[in-house]
């Protein structure tokens, strides 16, 4: 992944898709808000806490940061489901209820999840000119929001698996996500056996970043890229909800076409 400071605004790009005409993405670090500890700094999640107005702020340097402005933005709010959405122009500046994928073909449009140990998926469809966003945890593996967002894409705008490529975005990694009983079985069931288990010390570490790749492999995504950056280690540059008790922000992700 490649990093870039804006203004003290710290964020990623996937190699991949960082020269590609009229589209822009990010992957921001928890660096360039305004927001004090648990929050500190660029906190982007308005219902962990934080004081609103340094949310707006950071909303506002974040997007700034790529020439956008918080009137193009379609978000979500998550509940580890496989819930995807197709979003269109007039969608902008509206948060979509229990949804944790969004879609858009339509240019000016971005869209933003928010994450803190969860990893964010993008998509892109370089054919049919698509992007997508997802959220998946341990949940929405099991949910399989990952192979549902590869199906709506199908469906709603004639994409072909083989011509995706899809980012899986820094999340807690297998070094840091101890893991138990109930989450081993469901993740085992849903993956047939190949769930990507770490065992040490009497205790089990999840692969959540293996178990996205699987699953997008499976669905026939063409190609897929891992950035393979733990937000728990990292907690210098991501929120990580793991690592941080609980009491911390979210860092948000965006995808659009121009």
């Amino acid at each position: 992944m490649l990093r870039f400071d804006h203004d003290g605004v710290v964020f990623y790009r996937f190699k991949a898709l960082a020269g590609e005409s009229g589209l822009d993405h990010a992957l921001y670090t928890r660096l360039g808000g305004v927001s004090r500890p648990p929050f500190a700094t660029l906190n982007t999640g308005h219902t962990v806490g934080d004081d609103l107005t340094a949310v707006k702020v950071n909303h506002e340097r974040a997007l700034a940061a790529l020439g956008w402005q918080e009137a193009d933005v379609v978000t979500a709010h998550l509940v580890h489901s496989a819930r995807v959405e197709t979003v269109r122009p007039a969608d902008r500046g509206h948060v979509l209820t229990e949804t944790d994928a969004l879609l858009t073909a339509a240019p000016g449009v971005v869209l933003m999840l928010r994450f803190a140990d969860c990893i964010p998926v993008l998509f892109y469809d370089r054919r049919q000119r698509v992007v997508g966003l997802a959220h998946a945890g341990w949940r929405g593996i099991v949910a399989e929001v990952l192979p549902a967002t590869v199906a709506r894409m199908a469906e709603a705008f004639g994409c072909r698996p083989a011509d995706l490529w899809a980012g899986v975005g820094p999340a807690i990694g297998p070094c840091c996500y101890e893991v138990g009983p109930e989450v081993v079985s469901q993740i085992s069931s849903v993956l047939n056996g190949r769930a990507p288990f770490r065992r040490q010390d009497g205790r089990v570490y999840l692969d959540l970043w293996a178990s996205a790749q699987r699953q997008l492999a499976a669905a026939g995504v063409g190609q897929v890229d891992v950035a393979q950056m733990c937000t728990a280690c990292r907690n210098d540059e991501w929120f990580s909800y793991r690592a941080e008790g609980g009491k911390t922000g979210r860092f948000g992700v965006v995808i659009g076409l121009r």
